[in-house]
């Protein structure tokens, strides 16, 4: 029986192209071919990575934040999140800076949660959940002015049941978020039972990228 963890595989890439400049992302049309086999053709979203942050206070509570995405056309409630879009930023930083930007809050400490392929069937997307607990306002003469679409976020701390429920009701649809649910859910529970909580250091490495 195989063992139950991701495979990294290099294929040999024939040719690898960007055939579109976005706004945000590019999009790569590469040739590979693999053992089973050749000649794949595939576009693929150069994704530059992104972090996201499951917020719990004191009462257990998950942080969410309404969010309009364009794409879907909806106000999403999702957790704090972003972009590695800071070169050579590290993980653990863009979470800290995120967190502040999005929420205006501060952690004293961290751990991981996971990493995610959200979409592997064309996008090159990795994101890292963590987990952030003893939570500090950010002072407000320190707090980040947000604009675009962040300048209409709206903010709500949800319990982990009522979190559940709207995920399993079709109402909470954002993928980050419902994993950041889950995996809190999971983690409270554990600690509730005396048992250790599923997560890992903050410096623990990406099994795809590090």
């Amino acid at each position: 029986m195989s063992e139950l963890r991701d495979e990294v595989h290099t294929p040999d890439i024939t040719s690898s192209e960007v055939v579109y400049h976005g706004a945000v992302w590019d999009i790569r049309r590469e040739t590979f071919d693999l053992p089973e086999a050749s000649g794949l053709v595939r576009d693929v979203m150069d994704h530059t990575g992104a972090v996201a942050v499951a917020c719990v206070d004191e009462q257990d509570r998950i942080l969410l934040i309404k969010q309009y995405r364009h794409p879907v056309r909806a106000r999403l409630w999702e957790v704090p999140a972003g972009l590695l879009d800071v070169a050579g930023e590290d993980p653990f930083h863009a979470a800290h800076r995120e967190l502040a930007e999005e929420a205006d809050l501060r952690a004293r400490r961290w751990e991981v949660l996971s990493d995610s392929c959200l979409s592997p069937g064309g996008s090159s997307e990795s994101i890292r959940l963590y987990l952030a607990r003893d939570l500090e306002l950010v002072a407000e003469a320190d707090r980040h002015e947000r604009s675009d679409e962040e300048a209409g976020l709206e903010f709500r701390w949800a319990t982990i049941d009522e979190a559940l429920a709207a995920i399993a009701a079709g109402e909470l649809t954002n993928a980050a978020a419902q994993l950041a649910v889950l995996q809190v859910a999971n983690v409270l529970r554990c600690e509730a039972e005396g048992r250790p909580a599923p997560t890992r250091p903050v410096d623990a490495p990406r099994l795809l990228i590090d």
